[in-house]
């Protein structure tokens, strides 16, 4: 939860491992439609600005006539204790204030309240002591509209997703944009006053978790310059420098080196990084002058940093470096890479700067995993890197050879099969374990099968399915039947039944199946013209959607793209039948050798769409009509043939 009111709180919980979003920000205080009457209130309403001169508290004893001027003064008491009710009258009656006329009628009383408590007391009191408490207030008031500020930008985005949850709409965009340039603002308001850190602190959780939404729907650039306002704020409050920050000053940075790359601007995230990575040395620097010691938890909040940042160098360092150089023309001499998978580990350039920069296995495979990830390009979305540079290709997989090893080499059990921690990835690099998480693992075979490197994936999956069929966690159910997913589709993506460059794992048997078949009468599928994968696809998808309890559902983009796979596969024998929809009888011979099948396999096309239609079909919509069309016309057709 953000800070409010302090900088003693600590956002080590707000830390991915890589770029993650944080906890949901605070929730504002409710609303009323009225706003309730307090005893103050009803006092201030009673009470006018009366001048100066007529007051007739000058007549009564000043503050020093009851004693030293310290916390046992009565009248000090008294002033302090009017003040404290009123500010805090005015904090809890805020958000009920609705309406305008609410809301000018509450500004008045309490400016009225103000106004008499200042004339009541500034002729009894040491004009330091005043001018002080004045400041005060105002520093108080300042605060409250702050705060007020912060927590209807956070409304308001919360009715944005509330109302659009994907943020299909340019309007919701657009409005995501408002709330963002008013964090700014506000943020911009508060930073020179280092008392009011929390705010700057509050302001860059809110933007880190609304430019996040961005990222994923593809504004990346519209999200970066949110972004790197809230990196330079965090280096700009001397409060925020300190160590405890340091988490959450790296989260922001990575997210910044993310945005770069996301909008193919490499040169420029690898050059943030490396300012990145010079200011937390810069800390460290300052840390070590000090004469306090440093303490463990400060050096697990540097090393993660430094290791969140040298990932962002290598994301675009592992490539460029091997880029060739245009003004020679001596051509390289280029590895065997099937002959390298054979040797030593460290056996190509790749690997080679994996053991100059990183220290444990856990961070290396984390490098390779950023290095080969694309936020622009989605898993089903399958193919070789696009490019006409040999290097770059050549380094793709050596990355894959990389993995392959780290993963053989720290996670391979004692009866030849892999085996994972309970622990996720980041802690693993902290403690510089050798040995890979299995969130990371899936994340690898998921880049295997995006980049058609056929036998790795088909290795590694099915162990990993084995593994993750023991556990009981929602975690592992989800990540099981999203590798399910893919099993069931490779054999309709790779018709060719490439096997890739990447060597498959050594206990690997070619022809296992690790994806349980669902029976089907076989003559259904070859009459309507189908193979038996498509509809195995089509019931591996239906189970692992249908009857997965909500949070063990496969992720919804692998879902929607297999929908459209099946839709695409199946389109053309409907559009065959369409051509004989005047001809009632020819209609129903077509129809009444395979009816089962495509009743039974649009049926569960539509039963899915209508389970994510609500968040990821709103685009799509056409093709929901269409499916539903298609199924009651068949279902007229098929009982009517029973």
């Amino acid at each position: 939860m953000a800070a409010h009111g302090t900088c003693s709180f600590s956002p080590s919980n707000l830390s991915p491992t890589s770029v993650s979003p944080p906890g949901p920000p605070p929730t504002p205080p409710p609303t009323s439609t009225a706003i309730s009457k307090s005893p103050l209130e009803s006092k201030a309403s009673s009470l006018s600005p009366v001048p100066h001169s007529t007051c007739h508290e000058d007549s009564l004893p000043l503050a020093v006539f009851y004693g030293p001027l310290d916390a046992k003064n009565p009248l000090l008491v008294s002033c302090e204790k009017e003040i404290q009710e009123l500010l805090g009258f005015m904090k809890r009656k805020k958000a009920l204030a609705t309406t305008e006329e609410q809301k000018h009628e509450f500004h008045r009383r309490c400016a009225t309240s103000l106004f008499n408590i200042w004339t009541k007391y500034a002729p009894r009191l040491p004009a330091a002591y005043y001018n002080e408490k004045l400041l005060k207030v105002g520093d108080s008031l300042c605060e409250m509209k702050f705060h007020a500020l912060n927590g209807k930008n956070i409304c308001s985005y919360q009715l944005v997703c509330d109302s659009d949850t994907n943020l299909q709409n340019r309007e919701s965009v657009i409005h995501c944009l408002h709330i963002l340039s008013s964090l700014r603002l506000i943020m911009q308001a508060a930073l020179p006053q280092e008392h009011l850190c929390w705010i700057i602190f509050n302001g860059t959780i809110y933007i880190y978790t609304i430019c996040r939404k961005l990222m994923i729907i593809g504004h990346s650039s519209k999200a970066l310059e949110y972004l790197l306002w809230a990196s330079m704020c965090m280096e700009s409050s001397v409060p925020l420098l300190a160590v405890r920050y340091l988490t959450w000053r790296a989260s922001l940075y990575t997210a910044v080196c993310q945005c770069y790359y996301d909008c193919h601007a490499g040169v420029h995230g690898e050059a943030f990084a490396r300012r990145a990575l010079a200011k937390i040395d810069e800390l460290r620097q300052l840390e070590l002058m000090s004469s306090s010691p440093s303490q463990e938890e400060s050096r697990r909040c540097y090393r993660e940093a430094a290791i969140k940042m040298a990932v962002m160098i290598f994301k675009r360092g592992v490539f460029e470096s091997r880029r060739k150089n245009k003004s020679l023309f001596r051509p390289k001499i280029r590895v065997n890479l099937r002959e390298a998978q054979t040797l030593q580990w460290p056996r190509t350039v790749t690997e080679r700067l994996l053991d100059e920069m990183f220290d444990s296995t856990a961070s290396r495979f984390l490098a390779v995993l950023e290095a080969l990830s694309d936020s622009n390009r989605r898993t089903l979305q399958t193919g070789p890197v696009v490019t006409e540079e040999v290097e770059v290709r050549d380094v793709v997989s050596e990355l894959f050879i990389a993995g392959r090893e780290l993963l053989i080499t720290s996670n391979t059990g004692a009866e030849g099969t892999l085996d994972f921690p309970k622990s996720s990835l980041l802690p693993l690099i902290i403690q510089r374990k050798n040995v890979i998480s299995v969130d990371a693992a899936v994340k690898f075979i998921k880049l295997a099968f995006t980049y058609e490197e056929w036998s790795l994936f088909e290795s590694s999956a099915g162990q990993l399915i084995d593994f993750l069929q023991r556990q009981d966690d929602p975690e592992s159910k989800k990540a099981e039947k999203e590798l399910l997913l893919l099993i069931a589709i490779e054999p309709l993506i790779n018709v060719k039944r490439n096997k890739g460059l990447i060597f498959p794992l050594e206990n690997f048997k070619e022809g296992q199946v690790y994806c349980k078949k669902i029976a089907f009468h076989d003559t259904c599928g070859k009459a309507c013209g189908h193979s038996e994968d498509v509809f195995l696809l089509a019931t591996t998808l239906y189970s692992c959607v249908c009857d997965s309890p909500q949070d063990a559902q496969p992720d919804k983009e692998i879902v929607v793209d297999t929908i459209m796979f099946l839709w695409q596969k199946c389109k053309l024998g409907l559009q065959r039948l369409n051509v004989a929809r005047n001809d009632s009888a020819k209609l129903t011979q077509k129809i009444s050798t395979n009816k089962v099948f495509v009743f039974v396999f649009l049926q569960m096309l539509l039963v899915i769409a209508s389970l994510i239609c609500d968040t990821y079909f709103k685009s799509k919509f056409s093709l929901f009509i269409h499916l539903h069309n298609y199924c009651c016309k068949l279902k007229l057709i098929f009982f009517m043939n029973l």
